[in-house]
């Protein structure tokens, strides 16, 4: 049965459903990726390590990703999509529980590599399903839906794992995103259809797609802004505490409020980028450097931490929607493979901000971390600036 009566057939609600089934499935992945960021602190105490060692928990998840994208897209060309997700879920339940009960730290970087390879593979897969859940006309609110989940897991999910882990223990967090996990994988058998693989990208492709220049120009904007803000960023809750001075509660409420001006930025980049893509990717990237510039200075106060917070929060709401749209401009005839480059080229960096950004604060301090970051933000708005025109 072909997919358009598969969608004719079910009542849309339905499709509606299975939507938002994948919204919380990628919101739960996002969150189980990126929660250490708020628990750093405790876990490196917990397990005795330094918090530059703690940042692992960070890296693992994007080094796993970004060969797990491009990968399982390569390797289960032949397998229903529904199967592969439910797969993936089961793993990432795995997962948290693992983190959960890890009596050593080797255990819970195994954990984090079992994250690492469901992201790669459920966001390579589900975020390009809307088209074949809802009618056409729908597509573009459906695949607006899944992508909403990215911002999500910072403005609630980081927050309220990172509010669980204070009161309850870094562990219990990791037990409750293993029980959201477990509700989407019985959603996903519950409310998504069977989805026979169809034709899916090739090594040829992705090969074709990076030669291009538009294609690098995307790739070396990504590569240096994700650096800058994941360097920088994995180790924000230990600069709230050691050099703002912010006890826990607060802590989560400078996350909060830099969740909620992401998903602003999220919202504004959405509307700019369709005008003007260099000029607001370069505007990011200047807003970010601003940002972690200056915090080593003025977030030695709260209200001058929350401030920055919110203007870091509403410049990188704005870089997966600019760098996902560069990507997609350079590749219109094959915008699976574009989305695949982006994941593993986004992941890829990600997980070596964490790491650089873990050298750094061992070997300097965290205000040291804050300016390096800056440094390569502003060194991503120039070499935009430079090849964007043309490319």
């Amino acid at each position: 049965m072909s997919t358009a009566v598969l969608t004719r057939s079910r009542p849309p609600i339905v499709g509606w459903l299975a939507v938002t089934t994948l919204t919380l499935g990628i919101f739960a992945i996002v969150t189980s990726e990126i929660l250490p960021i708020g628990l750093l602190t405790t876990i490196a105490a917990d397990f005795g390590v330094s918090e530059g060692t703690a940042g692992l928990t960070m890296t693992l998840p994007g080094v796993v990703a970004a060969v797990a994208a491009p990968a399982v897209t390569l390797a289960t060309a032949r397998l229903d999509r529904r199967v592969m997700l439910c797969a993936l879920m089961v793993v990432l339940a795995l997962a948290d529980v693992l983190a959960a009960v890890a009596s050593a730290y080797w255990v819970m970087l195994v954990s984090r590599v079992l994250v690492g390879l469901t992201i790669g593979g459920f966001w390579s897969i589900g975020a390009g399903l809307a088209a074949r859940l809802v009618p056409a006309r729908s597509v573009g609110t459906a695949t607006a839906l899944i992508f909403s989940a990215v911002p999500l897991g910072s403005v609630l999910g980081v927050p309220a794992g990172t509010l669980i882990g204070h009161v309850a223990g870094w562990r219990t967090a990791f037990v409750a995103l293993a029980v959201l996990s477990a509700v989407v994988l019985a959603a996903l058998l519950v409310l998504v259809p069977p989805l026979p693989a169809r034709q899916v990208t090739s090594a040829r492709v992705l090969r074709d797609l990076l030669r291009g220049r538009g294609t690098r120009v995307a790739l070396l904007a990504t590569a240096l802004v994700v650096l800058a803000h994941f360097g920088t960023y994995t180790y924000v809750t230990p600069f709230l505490e050691q050099v703002t001075g912010l006890d826990p509660a607060s802590v989560s409420a400078a996350l909060l409020a830099y969740g909620v001006a992401g998903i602003a930025g999220n919202f504004v980049a959405g509307r700019a980028v369709a005008v003007a893509p260099r000029g607001t990717f370069a505007a990011a990237g200047c807003l970010i450097a601003a940002a972690t510039l200056l915090l080593p200075v003025a977030g030695t106060r709260a209200g001058g931490a929350f401030a920055l917070l919110v203007l870091w929060g509403l410049a990188y709401g704005a870089v997966p929607v600019c760098s996902q749209a560069w990507f997609a401009r350079a590749a219109p005839h094959a915008p699976e493979a574009a989305t695949v480059v982006f994941t593993s080229s986004f992941q890829a960096t990600f997980a070596l901000g964490a790491l650089l950004g873990g050298v750094v604060v061992d070997a300097f301090s965290v205000s040291a971390v804050m300016v390096c970051g800056a440094l390569a933000a502003l060194l991503m708005a120039a070499s935009l600036g430079r090849l964007g025109r043309s490319g």
